[in-house]
């Protein structure tokens, strides 16, 4: 995924605040998932939502007003209730301006775990390609 950063993603010096780096995970797996066939809206429907249980994030250097960005989002790990997912964010000059990690897990709306639908964990699975499975 592509972002410019805008004005308001930014601190008074032209960075961007350390805390909008969770806005563009959540942009940039959402826009993961959509792009494999998942709504989360028909998710939600299903009684099916999503928490981030855990979230690490390196920054190795800063991104500034009027950077692009790019995200690459992938999956690490898929269990019955956890999709971990990693990032690497780098800005228009390939430079590596941060690292992420996100365990989401899956609940009701009842905010409990609940066990993720088959063809949902399927889904994941089959990109993980050569990477280790665990169900």
């Amino acid at each position: 995924m592509k972002r410019r950063i805008y004005y308001y993603d930014t601190d008074c010096g032209g960075v961007v605040y350390y805390a909008n780096y969770l806005k563009f995970l959540e942009e940039a797996r959402t826009k993961y998932m959509e792009e494999r066939g998942l709504s989360l809206k028909g998710l939600m429907d299903k009684n099916i939502m999503f928490a981030i249980r855990r979230q690490e994030i390196e920054y190795k250097a800063p991104a500034v007003y009027g950077d692009i960005l790019e995200i690459k989002t992938r999956v690490l790990e898929v269990t019955g209730f956890r999709i971990r997912f990693v990032y690497e964010i780098r800005n228009q000059k390939s430079t590596l301006l941060s690292t992420a990690v996100t365990d989401m897990v899956s609940v009701g709306k009842d905010f409990k775990l609940k066990e993720l639908p088959k063809e949902v964990r399927k889904l994941f699975l089959d990109q993980l390609g050569s990477v280790k499975k665990s169900i």
